[in-house]
C-alpha cells in the first residue's frame, strides 16, 4: 500500500480533529424534513473560551465564476490566483481564471478508470507548492483507489502542462459506490484522505483495511509519525464514505459522511476514533463509538465537501441540493444547522475557503444524477457570515 519509504520526517503533534461524510448517492428512505439538533461533545481541555458565531447567518451569491464544467469534483485554489478543478468522468484537470472565468485544460490524468462514483476525484496542492509545483490527486484506477502527484508546469502549452503521475499511495478498495476521494494537507503538513468502504460494509471496522477510513500520510505516502495505530496510515475508522475534510481556526479536523437510509453526519475527528459504521448510523449513544456533531436525514444532505469560515463549518449537499451552515463552539455545534440556496443551483459537490468571509462553491449536476441546466456545472463565489 506504500510506494516508498521516507528517510526523514519532522514529527507533527497530533491535533484534536473532527470528522467527514462520504459519497452523495441517493438513499432508500426519504426521512423527515428537519435537521436534528447537534449532539453535545467535549471541547479540548485547557482551552480558553472561544468566540461563538451567531446562531443565524447569511449567504450572498456574489457572482458566477465559471460555467460549462463537466462532472467537476475537486477544487484547489492556487496561491497566486486561479483555481484548479478536477473532472471525475473526463479525468482532466482544468485551470479556471477566477477573474475572467476563462477555462484552460491542463491535461488528462492517465490511469483513471471512471465508473459509478469513481474517477478523478479530490485534488490538493503540495505544502511546498511554491517551490515544487506538485499537484496531488485521488483517483480510481482499474484495480484500486490511489493517490498520485504530478508536476504542474504553466509554461508548457495548454493540454500538456501536467507531468506524468507518480503514485505515492495505493491499495485503497474501489467499488461502483463509496470510493471516498477527498484529500487535503493539514496544518501539520501531513496528507489526509477520506476513503469509502466500497460497498463492503465490514471494511469500515477492519483497521487493517484502508476502506471506510480517514488516512494520515506523509507527502511521500508513508504512515505519518504520531498516528494512533503503530505503522498504520489509519487515523480514524468506522466511516461509510468520507468526502469532506476541513480544519477550524484551532486546527481541529471535521469531516462529513454519507449515511445509508437514515442519518448523514458531520463529525469531529479524534485520532483513533471509531465512528460506528456499520454498527451505528448517526447518533447512537454507544460509548464505543463517537457521535456526530450534527446529523441530517439523507434527503436533506448527502454531504460531500466542507469548508470552515466565520466560525462555522459549511457543508455542500448533493441530494439535499443546499448549503448547510453549522456554527461551532469548540467541537460542538452551538446552534441548529441552517440551510441556504435550497434547490437554487441543484446538487452541490465542493465548497472551499476563499479567504475571509468568501467561499468557492462547485455544483454537481453533470454527474449522471443531477438535472443539468444551461451553464452547468458552475463555480460560484459566496459571501458568508
Amino acid at each position: 500500500m506504500r510506494r516508498r519509504s521516507v528517510t526523514a520526517v519532522l514529527a507533527a503533534a497530533l491535533l484534536l480533529t473532527a470528522g467527514c461524510s462520504s459519497d452523495g448517492e441517493p438513499s432508500g428512505a426519504e426521512g423527515s424534513a428537519s435537521a436534528s439538533r447537534p449532539a453535545a461533545g467535549s471541547s479540548p481541555p485547557g482551552r480558553a473560551a472561544e468566540e461563538t458565531p451567531p446562531a443565524k447567518g447569511s449567504v450572498k451569491v456574489v457572482r458566477t465564476v465559471a460555467t460549462g464544467l463537466k462532472s467537476p469534483w475537486g477544487l484547489a485554489p492556487l496561491p497566486g490566483g486561479g483555481l484548479l478543478v478536477s473532472s471525475r468522468d473526463e479525468a482532466v484537470i482544468t485551470h479556471v481564471d477566477e477573474k475572467t472565468g476563462r477555462t484552460t485544460e491542463l491535461g488528462e490524468v492517465p490511469g483513471v478508470s471512471p465508473a459509478g462514483e469513481g474517477g478523478l476525484l479530490g485534488i490538493a496542492l503540495s505544502p511546498d507548492y511554491a517551490s515544487d509545483h506538485l499537484v496531488y490527486a485521488y483517483l480510481t484506477s482499474a484495480s484500486d483507489n490511489r493517490i498520485v502527484r504530478m508536476l504542474y508546469d504553466a509554461k508548457k502549452p495548454a493540454g500538456r502542462q501536467l507531468g506524468a503521475p507518480d503514485t505515492v499511495f495505493k491499495g485503497i478498495p474501489k467499488g461502483v459506490i463509496h470510493n471516498g476521494g477527498r484529500i487535503a494537507f493539514g496544518p501539520d503538513g501531513m496528507l489526509y484522505a477520506g476513503t469509502g468502504e466500497s460497498g463492503e460494509r465490514g471494511l469500515a471496522q477492519d483497521r487493517k483495511s484502508l476502506g471506510g477510513k480517514i488516512l494520515r500520510l506523509t507527502p511521500e505516502g508513508e504512515a505519518a509519525p504520531g498516528n494512533p495505530f503503530p505503522d498504520s496510515p489509519v487515523y480514524s475508522y468506522g466511516h461509510r464514505n468520507v468526502q469532506g475534510l476541513a480544519w477550524d481556526s484551532r486546527q481541529r479536523l471535521f469531516a462529513s459522511e454519507f449515511g445509508q437510509e437514515t442519518w448523514d453526519e458531520l463529525n469531529a475527528i479524534a485520532p483513533g476514533g471509531n465512528y460506528g459504521w456499520p454498527e451505528a448510523e448517526g447518533r447512537s449513544g454507544d460509548p464505543a463509538f463517537r457521535d456526530p456533531v450534527a446529523q441530517w436525514h439523507t434527503d436533506e444532505a448527502s454531504p460531500s465537501g466542507i469548508a470552515y469560515a466565520e466560525g462555522c463549518v459549511w457543508m455542500a449537499g448533493l441530494r439535499g441540493e443546499r448549503l448547510w451552515r453549522v456554527p461551532l463552539q469548540g467541537t460542538r455545534a452551538s446552534a441548529d444547522p441552517q440551510a441556504f440556496l435550497e434547490g437554487e443551483y441543484g446538487r452541490l459537490r465542493t465548497v472551499a475557503a476563499a479567504g475571509g468571509d468568501k467561499l468557492w462553491l462547485v455544483t454537481s449536476n453533470t454527474d449522471g444524477r443531477g438535472d443539468a441546466k444551461d451553464g452547468d456545472d458552475r463555480i460560484l463565489e459566496l459571501e458568508v457570515s
